[in-house]
């Protein structure tokens, strides 16, 4: 486990990027990167860095995870966690994961993660309680590819609806379907308006 917070300055070494195959490698390299933007970007964030090898049965192969806190956590889950996702994207691309294994690094704070999953999970239910009775499919507005995946893993285990994803990029969005019925049209919801943006 690495902690800390900014104690010497920056190098550009840290921007460099390597595979994830030596996790304590890869949390350096990412502890180095939270150094930079706390000493570069202003920013006070601490942190907790740690990391999985997947040894243990049923756990996530070669997982690093970071835990945010301190007095910049705010502006890091403002805004539906734009930031922490970013954070969390610019490291895995640090340590030239694909974008299919972006879940091996894993960024979070106060909670927000869970705090999310559980918020997905109740939409998930209210979505399918609705197409289970009026039989018409319900559109959620677009969103990144995980919080998709969430909701389709929800909806799996709920009876009388399937999912799928549709659309292209930024735009691809969820449908929640009657079961056997994905045939039907459906449009897609507007996007959250962000508030401050024009």
């Amino acid at each position: 486990m690495i902690t800390g917070l900014p104690t010497s300055p920056p190098a550009l070494r840290y921007l460099f990027v390597m595979p994830i195959e030596d996790l304590q490698q890869a949390a350096q390299k990412i502890a180095g990167f939270l150094n930079t933007l706390n000493k570069l970007g202003g920013m006070r964030l601490k942190y907790r860095i740690s990391a999985s090898d997947g040894a243990a049965e049923g756990a996530a192969p070669r997982q690093i995870s970071v835990e945010l806190a301190g007095p910049d956590v705010p502006l890091v889950i403002q805004h539906n966690g734009e930031l922490l996702r970013a954070l969390e994207t610019l490291a895995a691309q640090m340590l030239r994961l694909d974008h299919h294994e972006h879940d091996m690094v894993s960024f979070d704070a106060a909670n927000f993660k869970a705090l999310r999953a559980e918020e997905i999970r109740l939409s998930a239910e209210a979505a399918a309680e609705k197409v289970r009775q009026t039989g018409q499919p319900y559109s959620f507005p677009p969103m990144n590819s995980r919080e998709r995946r969430m909701l389709h893993l929800v909806c799996r285990g709920l009876q009388g609806v399937e999912t799928a994803s549709v659309g292209e990029g930024s735009n691809r969005f969820l449908v929640v379907y009657p079961e056997g019925k994905t045939d039907l049209p459906v449009a897609p919801q507007l996007k959250p308006r962000v508030f401050g943006r024009r």
